[in-house]
């Protein structure tokens, strides 16, 4: 065992940058978190962050707090703020001199000058602080894996399952390894394989064909004792890069002698590539099935085509225009981001009824719709996330006003998309969720852990920019299948050592 080490630098810089979304994300955009309430916010969160810290502070580690960045999926981040978050990062280690630094990612954020704004980050960091100072980052596994944050660090690691119920394991994981690394007790040598396709549906990890290829990721580990961890990463795809794909990341201790594995594993994604399908229901299919419900609990249908928590909008009004269209009398609460609307319902004020067009103003493809309502409430949109994925970190959803359309409807106005995986955007406005018929959601996984107890989910097939089908999104670097018919890949092995 080495020395005591006693400064590990640990920062979150987290966001997912849909290129299909025109909506820059700016500096404002994200929550800004630092010092010592940094720390304890993360140890109460459940986060990679809160793992990687929790991790180090089980050791002989003393945890220098960088700084914590969280927005809200999107649309590519602004250049200049990106410089500044750089500049801060090299301010801090000239200033604070650690011997290790530990990240959280979520590894898909481009820049609108940088598709792959992780990678070039990482590697100027590595460039500014030589070798001798080890790298540790924590990732989803919806990264877009690149051979720039790999060559830049010595432990990459991501979380496992889909919906994301392991992010605090992922970031145990990553302090365990860099621990170690710091030590001198491994000397890790990372494989990669990319295979070029995404995952048009049949994404979770609990079954399909991807609750199979991580069976047998599992199973391999056991069997070499090299191996020290298998991330898989079902790319983010709406991504426009060179080298986009599925990635298969294995992190050997010292060169390994065998990566018969982590070829098979790949192999497993080209072999099964036609069973990445959905089989959804429709929107008229989706509140079909919220008015014949024999449940007492209400429906959640996650709005696939305007996740936030995929980079859209969220500003889609296409189940509202199907729900208010139909004969039924359903009861249900939606949110939408239209911070025009929201201004016009502050200056009614509350108890007032509005004549007013909402939504589909930022998104490509989708319309506003013009609705009468009464202004029910207004506030700043700070709420706190209820979890578990991400429970007890503090969000906003900006300056938000509630509508109550046809008495049934209540309509959450936003000004800035939200994470809105989350029963707490409704319920910090003050609806009662469980008098409702239906919910929407803005996210297509992650909204089952958090509604789990309170709403039976429904995934729906909606149009927008984040549900992925062929030919519809303009790709202009991206090769990938089923985008394009691709030959079948070399599986070529990347080593990073």
């Amino acid at each position: 065992m080495g020395s005591k080490l006693n400064k590990i630098m640990v920062y979150r810089i987290w966001h997912e940058s849909n290129t299909f979304n025109p909506c820059i994300t700016k500096g404002t955009d994200f929550a800004f978190c630092e010092g010592e309430e940094m720390l304890q916010n993360a140890l109460q969160a459940g986060s990679t962050l809160g793992g990687i810290i929790g991790g180090l502070k089980s050791k002989d580690c003393e945890v220098l707090p960088g700084f914590s960045l969280v927005g809200a999926p999107g649309g590519l981040v602004d250049h200049e703020f990106f410089e500044t978050i750089w500049t801060r990062i090299s301010k801090d280690v000239d200033r604070l001199c650690p011997n290790a630094i530990a990240i959280e990612f979520h590894g898909a954020m481009g820049t609108t000058e940088l598709p792959d704004a992780e990678g070039e980050l990482l590697s100027r960091l590595r460039e500014k602080v030589g070798g001798n100072i080890k790298i540790g980052i924590g990732l989803d596994l919806h990264a877009h894996l690149t051979n720039a944050m790999i060559s830049s660090v010595d432990i990459c690691v991501a979380c496992k399952e889909n919906p994301h119920s392991d992010v605090v394991e992922c970031g145990i994981k990553v302090a365990d390894l860099l621990y170690a690394t710091i030590n001198g007790d491994i000397l890790p040598t990372m494989c990669m394989i990319k295979v070029p396709m995404v995952l048009p549906g049949n994404a979770e990890t609990t079954s399909g064909p991807l609750y199979d290829i991580h069976k047998t990721a599992r199973h391999l580990q056991p069997n070499n004792k090299q191996i020290l961890d298998i991330s898989i990463f079902n790319m983010f795809p709406y991504v426009d890069d060179i080298d986009t794909g599925q990635a298969v990341l294995a992190t050997y201790d010292e060169l390994p002698t065998n990566t018969k594995g982590i070829t098979e594993i790949a192999q497993k994604f080209w072999s099964s590539r036609q069973e990445f399908v959905d089989d959804l229901p429709d929107i008229k299919e989706a509140l079909n099935q919220v008015a014949t419900k024999e449940c007492d609990l209400p429906l959640v249908l996650a709005d696939m085509g305007d996740r936030v928590l995929a980079g859209a909008p969220g500003d889609s009004t296409v189940i509202l225009k199907e729900v208010l269209s139909r004969s039924d009398t359903l009861t249900g609460a939606i949110s939408i981001t239209d911070p025009d609307a929201v201004n016009i319902a502050k200056e009614a004020g509350v108890g007032n009824q509005i004549n007013i067009q909402v939504g589909g103003k930022l998104s490509p493809g989708l319309s506003s719709h013009e609705i009468s309502a009464s202004v029910i409430a207004l506030s700043n949109g700070d709420f706190t996330i209820r979890g578990p994925f991400y429970g007890g970190e503090k969000s906003s959803l900006g300056e938000t006003a509630v509508l109550l359309i046809d008495d049934r409807i209540q309509l959450v106005l936003t000004s800035k998309p939200a994470l809105c995986h989350d029963p707490a955007v409704f319920t910090s406005q003050g609806i009662n969720l469980s008098r409702l018929d239906f919910i929407v959601a803005k996210s297509g996984y992650h909204f089952k852990l958090n509604f789990a107890d309170i709403a039976v989910p429904v995934v729906v097939r909606t149009p927008g920019v984040s549900y992925y089908a062929p030919s519809i999104l303009p790709y202009k670097t991206s090769k990938f299948w089923p985008e394009q018919q691709t030959v079948s890949p070399d599986f070529e092995v990347r080593i990073f050592s």
